[in-house]
């Protein structure tokens, strides 16, 4: 239908146009989109078997919805995405505050407007993109933020008295007729503005202030709640959740490859940092594992979860770890090494809630533990168990490493390594480039590098060597060293 030749209601009827219901509109959209196996929801990774589903299966039998679930899983993004389900333009009575549907007016300035002009009503058009309402809950919500109030100014330029529907001033959910309309963190809502909500689901009247008028509004609603908030903040009231048909429990990343595609979709990276700044894969890697071992930590308050956002984050802050290295080298370009990783930590701590054994332990203690979890995690892919090659003495292939520790020497990456000394200090540990090679022969040299330094952490996570923090990187000797230096231990987080 072309929108730019309709401009009256006269003309509306003779295209034979047939409105529809938010809802109907959303199901008929999706429908074709189902049968043309159209993707949609474009953006929105590792919910095809789950959340996607039961979203669709919501739409079709065109219910409200509650998506459930801890921060950072993709709620609010999925409610805008909704959005692109809706079609591109619909028409409505040129003035209206709540955009009447031309054939189905409810607002007493519609149907004025129709009642004067007829078939010459004017009618505009109402692009997807402007019908998408979202509106966090938060404690000091009003009904008339919500729903609406009179307005005693309008009353008096008017001069109309207090019974007449024109004196009230719309709020957002009936600006948000024929729309989607989001309320982000439900159960923060007060459980009386809660009641005013179902009262507009259920008997489909508002009332302001004793003033009592029937408003058929047609809204399709999407809310988001953390399932700790039943727990915490507030509830969501029996009857709203009640009317709220499909409740949809969304989840994290279940596997490290999707996390790692959300990770590289969201991150914001330069393009001269992607030019010039070499990240592997086992970085990579390591970074979403720290996520998965936060979501394990008993540490952290796993009910208040921890968020996508975290990996996002972090990943963005390694790479400029790595870019400001080499920024202050004055080289032209870089690899990310795993004493990079220290660089996370902030955008770790910012976003964990720690339990009270967590909180004894320090943020960012808790941050260094979790990225000494994930590189031990991550070990067994690339090299053999040192436990068990340990016991075996014949085939041990770190003896050659863990010895020339045990001979006093001792291995210092800080970040203030160039590229050259980095390696230069790395091959002066004996066997080590030895053993990358011949557990991976074929990788470059870059990659080697990593894997040398990934296996010096390997080894003290396994408790083979010590390690310790210096200013701006890591030091490695052997184990017996850090017997005599237990008790500088705790100094070196600060």
């Amino acid at each position: 239908m072309d929108h730019n030749k309709i401009k009256t209601l006269g003309e509306l009827k003779a295209s034979n146009y047939t409105s529809l219901s938010v809802k109907d509109e959303l199901r008929k959209n999706l429908i074709k989109q189902l049968q043309d196996k159209d993707a949609g929801f474009d953006g929105i990774l590792g919910y095809d078997e789950t959340v996607i589903p039961e979203l669709q299966t919501a739409i079709l039998s065109r219910h409200n919805i509650l998506l459930l679930g801890l921060r950072g899983q993709a709620k609010t993004r999925i409610a805008r995405l909704m959005v692109n389900l809706l079609d591109e333009y619909i028409p409505y009575v040129s003035g209206s505050e709540i955009f009447d549907d031309p054939l189905h007016p409810i607002s007493w300035y519609a149907k004025h407007e129709i009642l004067i002009h007829g078939d010459n009503t004017p009618v505009s058009w109402q692009h997807r993109t402007e019908r998408y309402t979202e509106k966090l809950a938060t404690p000091d919500v009003t009904v008339a933020d919500l729903i609406g109030d009179v307005d005693p100014i309008k009353a008096a330029t008017l001069k109309l008295t207090y019974n007449d529907e024109r004196v009230i001033h719309f709020g957002l959910i009936p600006r948000a007729h024929r729309s989607i309309f989001v309320i982000n963190e439900l159960p923060d809502l007060q459980a009386r503005i809660q009641v005013a909500l179902f009262n507009m689901l259920q008997e489909k009247d508002i009332q302001i202030r004793g003033f009592k008028l029937r408003l058929p509004l047609d809204v399709q609603f999407v809310f988001t709640a953390n399932p700790e908030d039943y727990t915490n903040r507030g509830s969501i009231v029996t009857p709203l959740k009640d009317r709220i048909e499909s409740q949809i429990l969304t989840h994290y990343p279940k596997t490290i490859a999707i996390s790692r595609k959300i990770t590289f979709q969201e991150a914001k990276i330069s393009p001269e940092q992607s030019q010039n700044i070499e990240a592997d894969g086992l970085i990579k890697d390591l970074v979403e594992q720290v996520a998965f071992e936060a979501r394990r930590s008993e540490f952290i308050d796993q009910k208040s979860g921890v968020s996508a956002r975290l990996t996002i984050s972090a990943y963005e802050n390694l790479i400029s770890t790595a870019e400001r290295r080499m920024l202050i080298n004055r080289e032209k370009n870089t690899v990310v090494r795993l004493s990079d990783l220290t660089g996370i930590i902030p955008a770790v701590t910012g976003k964990i809630e720690l339990v009270y054994e967590g909180e004894l332990e320090g943020p960012a203690k808790v941050a260094n533990t979790l990225i000494g979890k994930a590189i031990k995690s991550l070990f067994a892919r690339y090299f053999p168990d040192p436990e068990k090659a340990k016991k075996s003495k014949s085939a041990n292939p770190y003896l050659i490493i863990t010895e020339w520790f045990t001979e006093g020497h001792t291995l210092d990456i800080s970040d203030q390594l160039n590229n050259a000394q980095y390696k230069k200090e790395l091959m002066k540990a004996a066997g080590l480039y030895d053993l990358v090679k011949k557990f991976h022969p074929k990788i470059s040299e870059n990659q080697t590098l990593l894997l040398m330094e990934f296996a010096l952490h390997g080894l003290a996570e396994y408790s083979q060597l010590n390690k310790k923090y210096l200013e701006g990187g890591f030091g490695f000797s052997d184990m017996f060293d850090s017997l005599f230096n237990m008790d500088t231990e705790d100094e070196d987080y600060g």
